[in-house]
């Protein structure tokens, strides 16, 4: 059983990873830049000569790795799945360097027993060399078996927690806009390179026994896809942030189909369905956009 305020004080260790030129261009091709080999503005992205860094690529960095796996948290990890994704971008991230990060806890959230837990984290991602905060991401993992906590165990103390709110309500209109961009039969065992290994992407075995019918794309791919369709639908704004909870998973070789709404103050709502199964994969999605003046 977990407990909340052991997990709000969860003993994360500093994070601190080095990455190449190659690493940036390979965590592009795995969103898929490259397709078109003669399209200027994905080329940025992949050739070395002129090489930028994706926005998302912030969030494959000097990532904690999977701690829940730790039995000391009392978290099931078999039911465990990647609820919602957050990121907000200060700096451009250099092509190449060394980062540095430290995860925390910033919420742990009864839903009830028999309807899961949800525990909410942050890092701050910096520059080691230069200590300039790059990034801030948040994360929320649904433990769907650790509901219930609360009333089973000692009361806690709910002041330490930061409760993140949700996105605002989208508008209640047709969307203004869509975009598409196609995963390849690869998709998954590509992105895996980035650092998530986790075999219910790559194994056959793995994915059937966790209920699926063959290994499943990674949500932080359909995130970074997601990114991908905005810059193209919005420039020459860029992303300043950028939220969307999980909602189902794709498979890869499937069509990320993603709809949009303007906003004020450069703002989009959007939610991101499978155009082969016409299913909902990313919902209460919500990004900033900024021009190259704005800080």
């Amino acid at each position: 059983m977990i407990n909340g305020d052991s997990l709000l004080a969860w003993p994360f260790e500093t994070k601190t990873q080095s990455y190449t030129r190659r690493d940036t261009m390979l965590y592009a091709l795995s969103l898929g830049f490259g397709a078109d080999p003669v399209d200027p503005w994905q080329l940025n992205y992949v050739l070395e000569d002129r090489l930028r860094v994706f926005p998302t690529q912030a969030l494959v960095l000097a990532h904690p790795g999977p701690w829940t796996a730790d039995p000391a948290t009392g978290v099931d990890r078999t039911r465990v799945v990647h609820g919602e994704q957050c990121l907000t971008l200060h700096r451009p991230l250099p092509p190449d360097g060394t980062v540095r990060s430290r995860n925390r806890v910033t919420a742990v959230l009864d839903k009830g027993a028999g309807k899961g837990a949800a525990i909410q984290t942050e890092r701050e991602l910096h520059d080691a060399a230069t200590g300039e905060l790059l990034a801030t991401i948040g994360g929320t993992t649904f433990c769907r078996g650790d509901g219930g906590f609360e009333a089973a165990g000692p009361a806690r103390n709910r002041a330490s927690q930061v409760v993140r709110p949700d996105a605002p309500a989208r508008p209640d209109r047709p969307h203004d806009i869509e975009g598409e961009l196609p995963t390849f039969s690869h998709s998954a065992l590509l992105y895996r390179l980035n650092g998530d290994y986790n075999s219910i992407h790559s194994h056959p075995d793995s994915a059937r026994a966790a209920g699926f019918e063959r290994p499943i794309s990674h949500g932080l791919l359909s995130f970074g896809l997601a990114a991908r369709i905005l810059e193209v639908a919005y420039a020459p704004l860029s992303l300043a942030s950028i939220r969307a909870r999980f909602a189902a998973p794709m498979f890869p070789g499937e069509t990320l189909c993603l709809e949009m709404w303007r906003g004020p103050d450069n703002t989009v709502w959007f939610r991101g369905l499978c155009k082969e199964r016409g299913k909902e994969v990313l919902s209460q999605g919500h990004a900033r956009l900024r021009t190259s003046t704005d800080q």
